[in-house]
């Protein structure tokens, strides 16, 4: 029995075999069409516990996916945190030193912060810079339905909404601890042409992640042209008759956590629909955390709990 409190479902996948690749950016591989196009990118192991990517990418390399058009780009990213993995402290490989998904600032990039992680981004920026269209699989800690983070952006929304799944598309305007990589350069632009999702898969070591993550970067490659129909087809395992609808939610802000002490009301785990404003949702110190406005939705609550982190992001349901 494993001595953390999370299922472990699912194992790490040997990924050594794509160490070398063909970029020039170990873990990083291009295969071209030869053919005009967009230059597609789908990376995984932003986080080294984030397992359900990992084995996406593994499954489609071993399956010879290949664009029709254009250039489609297989990055691992964090892979010094993914050699580190332990089920039995699962939670200590997102990272060696710091969060690679908090570094990709032009400031950070352009320093002089000298970290396992900004030397790994400044390795893989060169490559980032020519893509047009990425996405970046993640997972959570928290049973949480499957969400993309579309960003503050139209060009976000709308590619995310194109996919038709999963269900809750999130506009949120970033992080404030850092740049993530989805809001890096042209994507986080709304002149450009660039543009790029994170996916939020669902639970870190559920199998459920990998059935979604696989699922999501199928429609992704999809949409953007990089595979044909047919590919699609081959290899897609959910029903488009029976997607549910989307729903698309803006994020106003985070409750950041003040005090030593904080406790939540209720055991939510995400998504949850809060009816009315003020609803009591927490505890942080001796002050009461409560919803701003009517149907409030509680975004990725934090079971961590750590002071200055942000204990739960609220979002206004839009449709």
């Amino acid at each position: 029995m494993n001595a953390n409190p999370y299922p472990i479902e699912i194992e790490p996948v040997d990924i050594s075999a794509y160490k070398e690749g063909n970029t020039g950016v170990p873990y990083a591989t291009t295969f071209d069409s030869g053919t005009p196009g967009a230059h597609v990118m789908v990376m995984a192991l932003t986080h080294g516990n984030e397992l359900c990517g990992a084995i996406t990418l593994d499954y489609l390399l071993r399956h010879d996916i290949r664009p029709t058009q254009g250039k489609l780009t297989f990055g691992f990213h964090n892979v010094a945190a993914y050699a580190t993995f332990d089920p039995n402290d699962p939670i200590a490989s997102r990272f060696v030193d710091e969060d690679l998904n908090r570094v990709w600032g032009v400031d950070v990039l352009d320093g002089d912060r000298d970290t396992l992680e900004t030397r790994r981004a400044r390795e893989m920026r060169p490559l980032i810079d020519t893509v047009d269209l990425l996405l970046d699989i993640h997972s959570m800690t928290n049973d949480s339905p499957a969400l993309t983070l579309c960003g503050p952006l139209d060009k976000g929304r709308d590619l995310a909404l194109a996919l038709k799944s999963p269900t809750y598309v999130v506009a949120d305007a970033g992080h404030a601890a850092g740049t993530r990589l989805r809001d890096y350069g042209g994507f986080g632009n709304p002149a450009a042409p660039q543009n790029a999702l994170l996916v939020e898969a669902g639970q870190h070591w559920r199998a459920d992640a990998v059935t979604v993550s696989m699922d999501v970067t199928l429609r992704f490659l999809r949409q953007t042209g990089a595979i044909s129909e047919d590919a699609f087809q081959a290899h897609i395992k959910s029903d488009e008759a029976n997607l549910a609808d989307q729903k698309y939610i803006k994020v106003s802000g985070p409750h950041t956590i003040e005090s030593d002490f904080f406790s939540w009301a209720d055991d939510y785990t995400g998504m949850e629909l809060i009816e009315k404003a003020g609803t009591v949702i927490g505890r942080d110190g001796a002050r009461d955390v409560v919803t701003p406005y009517d149907n409030c939705v509680l975004i990725m609550p934090n079971k961590l709990k750590t002071k200055g982190h942000s204990a739960v992001r609220f979002g206004q349901l839009m449709s």
